[in-house]
């Protein structure tokens, strides 16, 4: 059976290959070693999670530290900077500022999880360097209110922002362009 594509529809491949070659990687270390400081655009897109967090007044911003962290240990996208977790949780501070129940929810959740960290690893949860041990802890509040809370916000706050579609591989509706069989159905490359 023979398919066809339309006419405006284009099929994005994925190249599967590294981009460094052994030539650009020598060339990197070698500034490394001889003590230059190579600033990426990454490096200076990535503003400190504490400037992130510093506009949360209704949640605080240590609140909103721990909240980034336990977002990026729900839904781990090393690609995606702290940036993209802070606007995930959001809405999160919005609620907090018009409701008194959502705010005490989300404070004595984060307090609770850190006194947990602390009698466990001597230290608040966002504070633990091994995501597999902030993990452990999660596992023990998965079936809390705040947790539920917290990952009810962040699946659509993440997974629903357009500016992070690109960075997952998810090329966005398809539906107008002829639908994905013909069109990168198979190509997402971080499952």
């Amino acid at each position: 059976m023979k398919t066809s594509q339309s006419a405006g529809a284009a099929m994005r491949t994925l190249v599967k290959q590294p981009t460094v070659t052994r030539r650009g990687f020598l060339r990197g270390s070698g500034l490394a070693a001889i003590g230059v400081t190579v600033i990426t655009p990454a490096a200076l897109a990535q503003p400190p999670r504490n400037a992130l967090t510093a506009s949360f007044r209704a949640l605080g911003p240590a609140t909103a530290r721990t909240l980034v962290v336990m977002s990026r240990d729900v839904f781990p996208h090393d690609k995606l900077s702290d940036r993209y977790y802070t606007d995930a949780i959001a809405p999160l501070e919005k609620a907090a500022v018009g409701d008194q129940k959502t705010r005490v929810l989300l404070q004595q959740g984060v307090t609770a999880l850190d006194a947990a960290a602390r009698e466990r690893f001597g230290k608040p949860y966002a504070e633990i360097a091994r995501e597999a041990d902030r993990v452990t802890l999660l596992r023990t509040i998965e079936e809390t209110p705040f947790f539920q809370k917290v990952r009810g916000e962040l699946v659509t706050g993440l997974y629903n922002n357009k500016v992070v579609w690109p960075l997952l591989g998810y090329e966005g509706s398809s539906w107008e362009k002829g639908g994905y069989l013909q069109r990168g159905f198979n190509d997402i490359d971080w499952l």
